[in-house]
This record gives C-alpha cells, structure tokens and sequence, in this order.
C-alpha cells in the first residue's frame, strides 16, 4: 500500500509541475495571457508540496526519483496535450529513467 501511495504522489506531483510549467509556457508562448501563467504559478507551488507527502523521509532520494517520472511524464504530457511523437530514443530514454526510479525508491534495503 505504501508504494502504492508513493506512486500516485509521483503522478501527481508530474500533473502539478509538468502541467504548471506547461501553463506559463502557454500563457507567454502562446499569448494566453497573465491567467493562464497565474495557473502555471499555482500548480508549480503546490507541486513543492505535494512531494513533502512521500512516505521516504530522503529529500534527496524523492527529487532524484522524481527526476524520471518527471522525464517520463514530460514526453506523455507532449503526446496527450501537443500532439508530440516521441521516437523510439525518447521512447528507451523514458523507460530508463522508469527503471531507474524503481531502483532509486523501491529496492529492499538492508538495516
């Protein structure tokens, strides 16, 4: 159950950040305006707090791991809201740092 919780915080700290940053992106990029940046401002802000929420105490261990869904999540946002086509470099690369978070945040540790 606890990893369970640690992985729906992982995807929604990616909604937040991923989504937050895309928001400002459109609201300067795109010309959407100061609305569509305030959202991006909010989202970012409690995306920080979103991963105090983890069940591992290790800062550096959660950011480190996040690093990958992060990755991952960029190229799924890019598919799902730009209609982006990753190749299968993107593809492998995602799939890495997945790999990775698994290594960085589930492997047994001893004592």
């Amino acid at each position: 159950m606890i990893t369970l919780r640690s992985v729906a915080l992982f995807v929604l700290a990616a909604v937040l950040e991923i989504g937050g940053a895309w928001l400002i992106w459109q609201g300067v990029r795109e010309h959407r305006g100061l609305v569509w940046m305030g959202a991006g401002v909010v989202a970012l802000g409690l995306y920080g707090f979103v991963a105090t929420l983890q069940p591992d105490a290790e800062f550096g261990r959660i950011l480190a791991a996040y690093g990958g869904v992060f990755v991952a999540g960029s190229l799924l946002w890019g598919v799902v809201a730009d209609g982006y086509r990753p190749d299968r470099f993107d593809l492998a690369g995602a799939v890495i740092c997945l790999v990775g978070v698994g290594v960085i945040m589930y492997a047994p540790r001893g004592g």
